[in-house]
């Protein structure tokens, strides 16, 4: 399935900024109901933010034009397949499909090499090459307390 046309867009995107010199080569578009909702653009060097991936870029615009942290009824299509980051967001976002051209491979041929992200991912947390130790200190779960009986949380 998808739309070879709405394809073509997000793969423009990630044209049009390389050409740009605003980031790496990646472009993505947020759909719904056939309408583009949002755009987005891989610019983690022209803001100097790791996170700013062509995915995250696109679904925090998305949400803002629709006023909802969740993208239920929208589709995201991309130039790549996403990163484990961009996953991660697309599943909080809860889209309900991904269509991606170029593979994991094609970028990891491009210098754009993900798989130690998975492979770390895997491990137990002390064989991590980065360390990740915890630390409680007085009241360390308060607030996770105070979530659980809030009467005016909203779930997600």
């Amino acid at each position: 399935m998808g739309d070879k046309k709405l394809m073509e867009k997000a793969v423009e995107l990630a044209l049009k900024n390389v050409e740009a010199n605003h980031g790496g080569p990646f472009g993505a578009i947020v759909v719904k109901d056939g309408q583009i909702i949002s755009v987005g653009r891989n610019e983690v060097t022209a803001t100097n933010d790791p996170t700013a991936h062509a995915e995250v870029q696109a679904i925090r615009a998305a949400c803002k034009a629709l006023n909802s942290f969740q993208l239920t009824e929208c589709e995201i299509y991309t130039s790549c397949e996403p990163c484990p980051m961009c996953i991660g967001a697309i599943y909080w976002a809860r889209l309900k499909a991904v269509y991606y051209a170029c593979t994991k491979s094609d970028a990891a041929q491009i210098g754009f090499d993900d798989q130690f992200i998975y492979e770390q991912i895997s491990l137990p947390i002390d064989k991590r090459d980065i360390k990740m130790i915890q630390v409680c200190s007085d009241k360390y779960d308060l607030p996770f307390h105070t979530w659980r009986i809030s009467t005016r949380k909203t779930d997600y």
